[in-house]
């Protein structure tokens, strides 16, 4: 079965920090929506997996959220650019900071 997401999400690329315990990884974002976000990276956690994040906005805004893993699809880092859809989704759970930041983000992105 196949997990919906919502429509709203945007290609953009922006550096995210993540991981299970602190963010201790650093990757980058396919595509990001109020509600969750694609990473780009070579060795994804497993679905069901609960990380934290740390996204990076233009002009220095940061948000730090916490976000369960819906999808990954593995690849040889190598091919991480090449490959559709490397990396994993995730959907955000719970904000610690920066939710309206990001959703004021997000809408500018569709003007």
């Amino acid at each position: 079965m196949r997990v919906e997401r919502e429509p709203a999400r945007k290609r953009k690329r922006l550096k995210v920090r993540f991981g299970v315990d602190y963010p201790k990884r650093v990757a980058f974002t396919g595509d990001i929506s109020a509600g969750g976000l694609h990473i780009i990276t070579g060795n994804p956690e497993r679905p069901g997996t609960k990380i934290l994040l740390e996204i990076n906005l233009p002009e220095g805004e940061q948000v730090i959220a916490y976000g369960q893993v819906r999808w990954a699809k593995k690849v040889p880092p190598n091919l991480v650019r090449l490959a559709n859809n490397a990396g994993m989704g995730v959907k955000i759970t719970q904000f610690e900071l920066g939710q309206q930041t990001l959703a004021d983000y997000i809408e500018s992105l569709k003007h």
